[in-house]
């Protein structure tokens, strides 16, 4: 057997052995690169003005850990403690409201009635509340979980910024193809992550903030629920839909009509339909505009867009970042073979 078959044949074996011991890290690991794709000219910024990969390195995973990682743990924390808190009589006592506005709607519901009172026939209050308590104690482990895991990505993410360098270079050297193509590869996703990442983290920052100060004039713990919030309009259409609406039912239910009309009305005008069709685009415009210089290497923010959805739908809370990269490194791919193809003709 030639030297170079045998090496070949060793290389494969470890690889699959490295890929059986690293599988409960790796989409961590994966994360964690995207991030520090994303995040790449914070990492320069810091570079270039400490002139340490170090403390740069350090100053990056601090950033991020703060923007990202701190408020999504206070998040679930606090809010696996209030689930805790809630008892039963509670549940009753929302699900018995929900109930009798169902039986006796406004007169502008008044035709959907009979078609309420049908369905209110097939409701088993008792399996609802124990579904309820059941998610809760699902909240509980998940948080748990994804606390485990941001941990992890967090000391990954450190490596990587520390080490990205080291092994972007590494890879251009391997990998079967020209060193420019390599860099168009790198710049591609680089740019797209950039956007992707600073609008989901301005816009969730932004649109939380408005909810935020609405729900603490209500009396609610502003930074909480504006986090909640945040995090729930990166779910297109129906995100900020799953904020409001319990807040307006539960307004309802103890009596606060003119409570709960705020809150639908301000979240409705003010943050769906002027914050977020009007001034979030604006914001996607206007980061597009500050890290892609080249117009070349612009996709085109309705991919973007669907790729975000896609990402959710497919991966989960992680997808927002995995599908816009799996849709860029795809897209880039495609202009190196045309580039080729025109090449050859």
């Amino acid at each position: 057997m030639k030297p170079k078959y045998f090496v070949s044949i060793l290389f494969g074996i470890s690889l699959y052995w490295m890929y059986l011991l690293y599988t409960p890290f790796l989409l961590t690991i994966i994360i964690a690169a995207l991030l520090t794709i994303s995040t790449a000219s914070i990492d320069s910024y810091f570079m270039k003005a400490l002139n340490s990969k170090t403390l740069a390195a350090a100053l990056s995973t601090t950033l991020l850990a703060l923007l990202f990682f701190a408020p999504l743990g206070y998040f679930l924390a606090t809010l696996t403690l209030m689930l805790n808190d809630i008892d039963q009589q509670t549940f009753d006592s929302m699900i018995t409201y929900l109930t009798n506005f169902a039986k006796n709607p406004p007169a502008t519901l008044s035709f959907a009635k009979p078609y309420i009172v049908e369905q209110l026939k097939y409701l088993d209050v008792n399996n609802i509340t124990a579904n309820i308590l059941s998610i809760t104690a699902t909240i509980g482990a998940f948080s748990a979980s994804f606390l485990k895991n941001a941990f992890l990505i967090i000391i990954f993410y450190f490596f990587a910024q520390y080490n990205g360098e080291k092994v972007v270079d590494f890879l251009k050297r391997i990998i079967h193809i020209s060193v420019e193509e390599s860099t168009q590869l790198v710049k591609e996703l680089t740019s797209v992550m950039s956007v992707v990442f600073y609008s989901i983290l301005v816009t969730a920052i932004f649109e939380g903030f408005l909810f935020g100060i609405a729900i603490s004039y209500m009396g609610y713990n502003g930074l909480l629920f504006g986090i909640m919030y945040g995090f729930a309009s990166l779910i297109p259409v129906i995100g900020g839909v799953l904020m409001w609406l319990p807040f307006m039912l539960w307004e309802f239910s103890i009596g606060s009509n003119s409570s709960a009309i705020f809150i639908a009305v301000y979240s409705i005008v003010v943050i769906s339909i002027i914050a977020d069709t009007f001034i979030k685009p604006l914001i996607i415009k206007d980061i597009s505009n500050r890290l892609l210089k080249d117009e070349d290497s612009r996709i085109n923010e309705i991919i973007i867009f669907f790729s975000i959805i896609a990402g959710l739908s497919t991966f989960g809370f992680w997808g927002m970042i995995l599908g816009p990269a799996i849709t860029a490194f795809f897209l880039t791919l495609l202009q190196l073979y045309e580039a080729r193809a025109i090449e050859l003709t």
